[in-house]
């Protein structure tokens, strides 16, 4: 039977949110009644988006949907203060917002991070009498903390609320088994636990799309070992650049192409230059999603890296999933549940993180092999993202806890 979902997130298109609105669009599109509540849109700048003025409230339709726009501080910046203030109005709000229409709903879907929507719903839903269910793809407060936005007290009271809401959820919705065993030894209980895994944001080749021409005369006559994304310091990029140098003593056609921006940008580029390495490793700007997936598409061998962190053993990078997407052989240095994903996938050669001898012994070995093998990699991740980690897989696990909870409570 239909239910009349609430979706709580404080992001929502037209910012660029994970599970925005085509997530939403196909629970509706499953037969169900979807309304969302969301901030104005001002991520990831911190600035509102032409066209909206900010107001107590405002309603609006997207991709179909009903979408209850909230008020907020906006702010997405390196001050904690203002951060706290962007988090506390979007909570108020979503708190006001559900004890008014509250009642108009079956169950109240929410969004974490951050905490705060899945806080208020917590309150709201206790007094509505009320099932909700928590997205969590990122645990706090052990994100917070490694962030280096948070000190301990802040951290313990992150946690103190984390336990609250926890509690009271009918059901903790996470996008790893490594972080539901967390959970569980925090003391959720099982039956309250499901994993449901990301999807890729993959698009597929579109009519009249077309590569920079400096990648393509970059990419001319090479063997290409591509990296996108954000050049940060959790990537330890430093240790790819190392692996695919040395690779290249063995391989000469081996090039290393980073696409993407990030802080550590500025002292990669001259770490490469300091070695005299410009010829092997070129730095390209961000391009837009679907151009970026037309890279990968040209590319020979996908690359990744992320340091150790143990954080990171119990979490799985957005990256894991896309590279799977994308039907390419790929060498990586991670380590904890994307590790084993990866190495499951029959996609990948996976060494541990800050290795980089490890790594180029990887990357020697997808080069040395033939393009026919390399295509049958590729083509093994496809097939296992396909079997576990699509959009449509996802959807379907999602409506069956829905559905579970509800008919629970009826």
């Amino acid at each position: 039977m239909p239910m009349r979902i609430l979706y709580l997130t404080q992001w929502f298109d037209p910012e660029p949110a994970f599970k925005g609105a085509a997530f939403a669009r196909a629970l509706a599109d499953a037969g169900h009644e979807v309304e969302v509540a969301t901030g104005f849109p001002n991520y990831p700048g911190g600035k509102l988006y032409q066209g909206y003025r900010l107001r107590p409230y405002r309603s609006e339709t997207i991709n179909g949907l009903k979408v209850h726009r909230l008020l907020l501080y906006p702010s997405h910046n390196a001050s904690s203060l203002k951060r706290v203030f962007n988090y506390l109005g979007f909570f108020l709000s979503s708190l006001l917002f559900g004890l008014l229409r509250g009642s108009r709903y079956d169950i109240v879907y929410v969004y974490h991070p951050p905490l705060t929507p899945a806080l208020a719903a917590a309150l709201f839903c206790a007094v509505r009498r009320k099932p909700f269910v928590v997205d969590i793809q990122d645990l706090w407060p052990d994100s917070v903390a490694a962030s280096g936005m948070a000190n301990p007290r802040i951290v313990g009271a992150l946690m103190r609320a984390c336990n609250f809401v926890y509690r009271r959820a009918a059901c903790l919705i996470v996008q790893s088994e490594g972080m539901k065993g967390e959970l569980a030894r925090r003391g959720v209980a099982d039956d309250r636990l499901s994993t449901v895994f990301n999807w890729a944001t993959y698009q597929p080749p579109a009519e009249g799309q077309r590569l920079p021409e400096t990648i393509v005369a970059a990419f001319a006559g090479r063997l290409n070992l591509v990296y996108g994304g954000n050049m940060g310091q959790a990537q330890q990029l430093t240790v790819l650049i190392d692996a695919a140098i040395a690779a290249h003593r063995r391989e000469p056609a081996i090039r290393l192409h980073l696409i993407g921006g990030g802080i550590e940008r500025d002292p990669l580029r001259q770490k490469v230059r300091d070695a005299g390495a410009d010829d092997i490793v070129h730095f390209h700007p961000p391009v837009a999603r679907d151009i970026m997936d037309r890279v990968f598409d040209t590319a020979d061998i996908l690359v990744m890296h992320l340091k150790y962190d143990p954080l990171y053993l119990i979490t799985i990078p957005s990256k894991t999933q896309h590279y799977l997407a994308c039907g390419k052989p790929i060498a990586a240095g991670v380590s904890g549940e994307a590790a084993d994903i990866l190495n499951g996938s029959g996609a990948a050669l996976v060494v541990p993180p800050s290795d980089s001898a490890a790594l180029a012994g990887a990357i020697e070995a997808l080069a040395a092999a033939s393009a026919s093998d390399r295509s049958a990699k590729g083509a093994a991740g496809r097939a296992d993202y396909d079997a576990r980690f699509s959009f449509a897989h996802a959807i379907h696990a999602t409506e069956a806890i829905l559905h579970r909870i509800w008919e629970a409570r009826r």
